[in-house]
């Protein structure tokens, strides 16, 4: 089946993959922006210890994806690895060691004898919550902006930047980093707002969820900001356009614009799911009597799409989805950048399990929210993070 694609056929298919991965991902981060509002809804220790438990059920599905997603883009475009882990690793040891913590966390928070205490613990799930989600959005950001490097015809990489990523948030003499931090600060936010809605679906406790409600507003308008300022730059912005003969990287005025337009299957797609974003948000926040506790599927539905859509307008459509500032012609395409053909197609037919993880990973998540977590129930004996 798959070794009768083309090479490109099998380019695309893995950048959708990653795409897709990246999209889930992004979803899952409910988890990181809930440790950062642990104290925000929790005034009791017993508040507290829901809410952790609430998160503590679904962290490993964050933690996986995040493995997962980074093994896939290994395996499939290893240049890109090669070039982004070899060059920022300063931003990507910061969010390695971001994660980290999150599962020492988790491990030992609740453990008898707990020499540092539980509020150390809880400081390293803020921790994870707040620079992770900033760094990895922030690092996303660059798939538009660009990033300071160069490839010799040996593949060799050099980063041209001695401060190793971490220029791409902290260097405000460039306005792309501006571009960068709004994209970071809207998936922090976005994080916290889909804690939120997580929060109101699965706790059954009247004082947290009242002051979730309230939070709400104050994580979603944030979220908006952000968001539009880094779609209203994307769209206007000059992008890096690949000439489909030649394969020379050029400037293109209004470029991530002309790749909406230009596939409106992929505009529709983008559209719906800011659309579906958005529903999710105002349905919970407007219901005043009875209050609508499903919000983050749709919002999690829409952040799929939405995020999915974004990878797609940096990597299809003759774009380079990890360019250079320093030298175009060392832009990064799904073409240049990507395995052999013969192991993306080997690696096709182990993707065909990918519906499978899926389907268990929702059967888990139902499995695990049969019922809202109470207060009762964390009074009872057995597994408590």
């Amino acid at each position: 089946m798959f070794e009768n694609l083309s090479y490109l056929a099998l380019q695309q298919y893995w950048w959708i993959i990653i795409s897709l991965l990246a999209a889930i991902l992004v979803f899952l981060m409910f988890v990181q922006g809930g440790q950062t509002l642990i104290y925000t809804l929790g005034k009791t220790e017993m508040e507290r210890k829901i809410i952790i438990n609430a998160l503590g059920r679904k962290w490993e599905f964050t933690f996986t994806t995040l493995v997962t997603f980074g093994g896939a883009f290994f395996a499939s475009f290893p240049l890109f690895y090669a070039t982004s882990f070899g060059g920022a690793y300063w931003v990507w040891m910061l969010i390695l060691f971001c994660f980290i913590i999150q599962a020492i966390a988790y491990e030992f928070r609740s453990k008898p004898n707990n020499f540092l205490g539980s509020r150390t613990y809880e400081t390293f799930l803020f921790v994870n919550g707040l620079l992770g989600t900033i760094l990895i959005g922030t690092a996303v950001a660059t798939f538009f902006t660009g990033s300071e490097f160069s490839i010799n015809d040996m593949n060799q990489s050099t980063w041209k930047n001695s401060f190793r990523g971490l220029e791409l948030a902290f260097d405000f003499t460039n306005y792309n980093t501006f571009i960068n931090l709004s994209l970071g600060l809207a998936v922090f936010f976005l994080s916290r707002t889909m804690a939120l809605l997580y929060f109101i679906n699965t706790v059954a406790h009247g004082n947290i969820i009242e002051r979730a409600r309230k939070q709400l507003v104050r994580e979603a308008i944030p979220f908006v900001v952000f968001f539009l300022f880094f779609v209203g730059n994307l769209l206007l912005m000059k992008g890096f356009a690949v000439d489909p003969e030649t394969k020379i990287v050029s400037m293109e005025s209004y470029k991530y614009l002309h790749n909406l337009l230009e596939m409106p299957w992929l505009f529709a797609l983008f559209a719906i799911g800011v659309i579906l974003v958005l529903l999710g948000i105002y349905r919970t926040i407007t219901c005043f009597e009875v209050c609508h506790d499903k919000g983050i599927w749709a919002t999690g539905f829409g952040i799929i799409f939405t995020v999915f859509s974004l990878f797609l307008m940096a990597g299809f459509n003759h774009t380079a989805f990890y360019p250079s500032t320093f030298d175009l012609q060392s832009s990064l395409t799904i073409e240049n950048a990507s395995s052999s053909q013969y192991t993306l197609t080997a690696m096709s037919y182990v993707s065909l399990l990918v519906p499978f993880v899926i389907a268990y990973i929702w059967w888990a998540w139902k499995a695990i929210n049969n019922k809202k977590i109470t207060e009762s129930e964390m009074n009872e004996e057995g597994h408590s993070y």
